[in-house]
């Protein structure tokens, strides 16, 4: 006998990956993001010893 399906369940699981994996991409964004923001900073910002 087949199983009863539980279409809020499903609904919630099927939400939840989808944020997961929209987490997922917008950190990996941020991160590219970031690391092109400290490519692009010139060395001269370094605090020099006076």
């Amino acid at each position: 006998m087949p199983r009863k399906p539980n279409y809020k369940f499903e609904r919630m699981e099927r939400e939840r990956g989808k944020a997961a994996k929209k987490a997922a991409r917008d950190e990996a964004k941020r991160e590219k993001a970031d690391a092109k923001k400290a490519e692009d900073t010139p060395a001269d910002n370094v605090a020099t010893p006076e």
